[in-house]
């Protein structure tokens, strides 16, 4: 399972500017930001572009900077947090995110900045043409997929300030993708220095987790569907209209807001509403555990942590089933905000419609929209582990008798050629031969699939503890790095800390140590300073090696 990204709000004027100041100020302070019933989003909004005009030094925004709205948090006692992408002379900046925290009365608290510093640069002209940018991508690409010979490849440069690996400089952000020899999409980003020619970094670009419908892995199912004539429609209208498409085995080539090819979503329909058979002889199965894995993890967000849809606005995404020749990933892809999920090729995986599989990839969506961490080095280890820890939240929330809640990773999806019963264990991350159960100062150089290990021990230790225990028929023998012994608080608890660590502390930059602190906070704001969930994150941390 792998991965693949927004803004809205107005631009910031900033301090110093009299007149400019005055303008936002004056729809700053209107009427609307007043309100009797508590902040809204909008008043939040207000109140933080109030906020950046006194505290824009402070923050390190500049005359020549933008900033743009990407999420807003209200909490119940209307505590606000508002989050913001910068731009630096109209060009993104990577690593220029941060968020806004307002006390309930809409008066500035303090912030959580991706990178301190100002962003000043000499020139915003390349040297460095974007058509070489474009070829050097290319080349990472080819030099990233060896033994692969890739059609169709192409690239798309942008230019962008980069203030994630030290200090701010020009650079092209390029997405090169092409197609496999089975006809599957690769992809991957390469960060090039717009002025030397130097690769800053790379990571791959795709990420990779009422009728009744029969599954593949979650038994019967009801299903909200919308009837039209006289023909169902797999499409449910309460959960934003999300609905599941066949991609006939076809595949895309998309990133960004550019499609160089995109493989379709035909609507699934029915004449009776019931849909599928339980097997893969029917086209209908896979798309039955695709909507149901949807519904699920929209119902997780919405009830346990108040979010309307992975967008937080409301809106439903939609699922593309039967994806691709035997491909062995999923994905979820911002460009199309939608699911999609490869049938595999039977011997290693199965059809990957899986429900922790569905939590996983729509969680990347959830992060896109919020801390956006990158994807790679530790922040991508961290948005990996997010996904994990959130997806078999999901899991655990749907108490479905066939695929009960585990802390096992895609143990559904599994087949024997694999050579383990799951993609990953959060109780041992090890136990898959790859991933890592502590961290250290190395952890950073592993695929972002390992390196997440660090922080599923941690989520798994919080929630259930360390040592020898079976839980819902399922083994489980978690070490500590410090050989003390960890006591959980549960996984409702551990959900809710790390969601609001993700949406209200963590940005893009954030590393294993910035995340004990987001978890920290988190905590506190959630249980108190000296709670007992508040030390057990600090112990559940310090087991993993994060102190």
């Amino acid at each position: 399972m792998s991965r693949t990204r927004h803004t809205r709000g107005g631009r910031l004027a900033t301090a110093g500017i009299a007149a400019t100041t005055a303008t936002l100020l004056a729809a700053v302070l209107s009427p609307a930001a007043h309100a009797q019933n508590g902040p809204t989003r909008a008043t939040a909004i207000q109140n933080a572009a109030s906020a950046l005009l006194e505290h824009a030094t402070a923050l390190g925004l500049t005359s020549a900077e933008s900033a743009t709205v990407r999420d807003v948090i209200v909490d119940k006692d209307g505590t606000q947090h508002v989050r913001y992408d910068r731009t630096y002379d109209r060009l993104p900046v990577l690593g220029g995110d941060f968020v806004v925290h307002l006390r309930p009365d809409g008066t500035y608290r303090g912030a959580n900045r991706a990178t301190r510093g100002t962003v000043a640069l000499p020139t915003t002209t390349p040297k460095l043409s974007a058509p070489r940018a474009a070829d050097l991508a290319v080349n990472a690409l080819r030099a990233a997929n060896l033994g692969e010979t890739l059609k169709s490849v192409k690239a798309r440069p942008e230019l962008v300030v980069d203030a994630l690996h030290g200090a701010p400089r020009l650079a092209w952000r390029t997405n090169a993708a092409g197609l496999d020899s089975l006809g599957n999409p690769v992809a991957r980003t390469v960060l090039t220095d717009a002025l030397t020619g130097a690769q800053i970094d790379a990571w791959d670009s795709i990420e990779t987790a009422t009728g009744d419908g029969k599954s593949l892995y979650s038994g019967t199912v009801g299903l909200e569907t919308t009837l039209s004539g006289s023909t169902y429609q797999l499409k449910d209208p309460t959960r934003g209209n999300t609905y599941t498409g066949d991609a006939a085995n076809k595949t895309d080539l998309c990133f960004l807001s550019v499609c160089f090819q995109r493989a379709p979503a035909t609507l699934f329909t029915d004449a009776d509403n019931h849909w599928g058979t339980g097997t893969t002889a029917d086209r209908a199965s896979a798309a039955v555990d695709a909507q149901y894995g949807t519904n699920e993890t929209w119902d997780y967000y919405k009830n346990v942590h108040g979010r309307n849809g992975i967008a937080g606005d409301g809106k439903g995404s939609y699922n593309r089933v039967h994806y691709g020749s035997n491909y062995n990933n999923a994905f979820w892809d911002d460009s199309c905000f939608c699911m999609t999920y490869g049938d595999g090729d039977g011997t290693t995986f199965g059809p990957l419609v899986a429900l922790d599989v569905a939590g996983h990839e729509m969680t990347h969506g959830v992060t896109s929209k919020t801390a956006a961490l990158t994807y790679s080095g530790e922040s991508g280890g961290l948005n990996e582990a997010t996904s994990d820890i959130l997806g078999t939240m999901v899991e655990w929330y749907a108490n479905n008798a066939s695929d009960p809640g585990d802390y096992l990773i895609g143990e559904k999806i599994v087949r024997s050629g694999f050579g383990g019963t799951a993609l990953r264990y959060m109780d041992k991350p090890s136990k898959d031969g790859s991933s890592a159960d502590y961290w250290s100062s190395s952890v950073g150089n592993l695929d972002v699939h390992y390196s997440s290990g660090v922080a599923n021990h941690f989520a798994y230790l919080l929630a259930e503890g360390s040592g020898a225990k079976t839980i819902n028929g399922v083994a489980y023998d978690s070490p500590t790095y410090n050989g003390k012994t960890v006591t959980g608080i549960g996984r409702d608890k551990v959900g809710k800390i790390w969601y609001r660590a993700l949406t209200v502390y963590m940005t893009s930059s954030t590393n294993y140590a910035g995340a004990r602190t987001a978890t920290l906070n988190a905590a506190k704001d959630l249980y108190g300073s000296g709670s007992t969930e508040y030390d057990a994150v600090a112990a559940a941390w310090s087991a993993v090696n994060v102190n």
